[in-house]
Parts: structure tokens; sequence; C-alpha cells
């Protein structure tokens, strides 16, 4: 974990600006109180699912979490400028999606109503399948390697070239598919 906290401060300082606790912010997103104090603290590697709950919780969008400054007109980003935005071991605390690297595309970008990452997957070799569901959409376009989507009762697999758009609302994973390493294009939309 970074020794610099800069999202657990956002989410404390946030919490703090609507005079909320730790147990009432976890109450409002539907996460228990040890996530909260734990991700302010930097205890834990962040996670999109509960992310995407807290930053409901608190009404602002995904990016003011994930983002350094605020910068106006387009965020233009050359291949050797990404930088990682933010790592999750997984879209849920808990699961078997893999270590996920975000790389943020839009970095900077005030005001936005979409989050474009780069991510990458590596296998974790678990097996237990924990699925997630907020509002939104996400749209997943596969760059390297295969990607496997479990959405509802359906499994796809992304492989390069193809793409998936779809209502995060319904229970969902994003995982590595067959042990294998990959790299997707994702474009999340949260509403406020």
């Amino acid at each position: 974990m970074a020794t610099e906290n800069k999202l657990g401060g956002k989410i404390t300082t946030l919490r703090e600006s609507l005079h909320l606790t730790q147990d009432e912010l976890a109450l409002r997103c539907n996460c228990t109180p040890e996530v909260i104090r734990d991700l302010e603290d930097g205890k834990m590697a962040p996670s999109l699912a509960p992310l995407i709950k807290i930053t409901r919780a608190l009404g602002v969008r995904l990016g003011t979490l994930m983002d350094d400054d605020e910068a106006l007109g387009p965020v233009y980003v050359k291949a050797d400028e990404i930088e990682e935005a933010t790592r999750a071991t997984s879209l849920e605390t808990i699961s078997d999606a893999g270590d996920l690297r975000f790389f943020s595309l839009a970095e900077g970008r005030p005001s936005r109503h979409m989050d474009p990452f780069i991510i990458t997957i590596k296998p974790s070799g678990e097996t237990d399948h924990v699925l997630s569901q907020h509002e939104g959409e996400e749209f997943l376009y596969g760059m390297e390697g295969c990607v496997e989507i479990e959405y509802g009762k359906e499994i796809f697999v992304l492989h390069p070239g193809e793409s998936i758009y779809y209502d995060s609302i319904v229970p969902h994973q994003v995982r590595a598919h067959d042990g294998q390493s990959a790299k997707f294009l994702a474009v999340v939309y949260t509403p406020i």
C-alpha cells in the first residue's frame, strides 16, 4: 500500500463535510464500518464496487476519489504518461477476480460523467465467485488476453477486439479467464 493515502483522505474529507460518522456512511452505502475505516486508514486496497457505493452515498462521482487535480479542458494522455490511478485486488472486497490495476484515462477532468480506465488483471488462483452490483453502466473492450464476465446467470469471455456493454445493477464480476493475465479498456458510468 502506498505510504500516501490520498483516496482515504478524500473519503474522510467528504464524509466529514457531510457531518457523517464512519458508521453512518457505512449504513448509507451498505458496507461494514470496518470497510470505511480500513479504506480511510489505507489498510485496504480499494475495490470498485464499494467505492461506487461510497461515492453514491457521498453524492460525488467515482473520479472525485481517484483524481489528483481538477484541470479544465480536454484531457490528452500520451501512451507513456498513463499512470496507475488506484490498485484494487478485486471488484468487490472479497472475490476471485484477481489482481486488478486501474490506469485512469481521464484523471484531472472535472465534472465528467464517465470514468475510462485501462485495467490489467493477473489471476489470483481463488475460486470464490462474489458478484457485485451498483447503479450505472459499464463498457469493456478486450485488448490483451481473455477476460471473463459473469453477468447474472451468463458467462461471457471477452477476447482482444471484442466488447461488452451492460447495466451494472445486474449482479456481475469481471475476472481473469483460465488463469491468463489480461488487459482491457473499461468505461464506467455511475449516476450521481
